[in-house]
């Protein structure tokens, strides 16, 4: 069992694990998370079998787009591309989703989307790092479609707060769902469903942790083993004795549409 191998043994696996792309299968028997009953990438595959034009926006490694082409065939869109902004990830998309015809461009995750004015029926988007309404706006045909789950307020805060003590309420309060839905109207769009869960997660070893901060590196900015050696073995003892150390993440579903005005 994990528990029962060397903090340092664990330390170092975590740190040695690449971190491109979105495939968490390595975190399998080690670390756990609820997924939300809307099943994103199945219902966005369902989404993809009746479009034409498809733009998945900061699409990681491709795996979730590359799941939802799968379930979207034989029917597919005549044109799917995808921006992803940091260059591993558009390495590894495009070598994964080049074989599907879909088209991966390396854009920075807060420029301007380097597309046409309405060039897509659909716009998707799976944990984008912050939604460019005005953008997603723009570039959506009037009557399209935003389909996106979004990371929600104080996602795993239990294990942010574990290594950078108690946060604000303001940094607890971001990413919430009706302030996005507020944003999102006032960039011209209509909302028509919003949902939002909550879900546990589960760490059972601290190579699970390490890895995990390291690839979401947004959760502890300044991460690295050396700079929390002490809280990473404090956390180490505490899931020997007490068990796997439990979080909660927060997901919310956006289904948004371009009001069509056209006479």
């Amino acid at each position: 069992m994990t528990a029962q191998r060397s903090f340092e043994d664990l330390v170092a696996e975590g740190a040695a694990v690449p971190t491109e792309g979105w495939d968490f299968s390595w975190f399998e028997g080690r670390a756990t998370e609820e997924r939300p009953s809307w099943g994103y990438a199945r219902s966005a595959g369902e989404r993809l079998a009746g479009a034409e034009a498809v733009l998945d926006v900061q699409t990681g490694g491709g795996e979730v787009l590359d799941f939802a082409l799968s379930r979207a065939e034989p029917a597919r869109p005549v044109l799917v591309a995808a921006t992803e902004g940091w260059p591993p990830n558009v390495a590894k998309a495009t070598a994964l989703l080049r074989p599907r015809g879909v088209v991966v461009v390396a854009a920075p995750d807060d420029a301007p989307l380097p597309f046409a004015d309405g060039a897509f029926d659909l716009v998707l988007s799976r944990h984008p790092v912050r939604p460019y309404w005005a953008e997603i706006a723009r570039v959506l045909r009037p009557g399209g479609t935003y389909f996106a789950q979004h990371v929600g307020p104080g996602s795993a805060f239990e294990l942010v707060e574990f290594f950078l003590g108690p946060r604000s309420q303001e940094a607890r309060g971001g990413r919430d769902p009706e302030r996005e839905r507020a944003d999102a109207e006032a960039a011209g769009l209509e909302v028509a469903g919003l949902r939002a869960e909550r879900l546990r997660m589960e760490f059972h070893d601290v190579a699970a942790v390490v890895h995990f901060l390291r690839k979401v590196v947004w959760m502890v900015p300044d991460f690295t083993v050396e700079a929390y050696e002490p809280r990473l073995r404090a956390l180490h003892e505490r899931i020997r004795k007490e068990g796997p150390f439990v979080a909660h993440s927060a997901r919310h579903l956006f289904d948004v549409r371009k009001p069509d005005r056209r006479p």
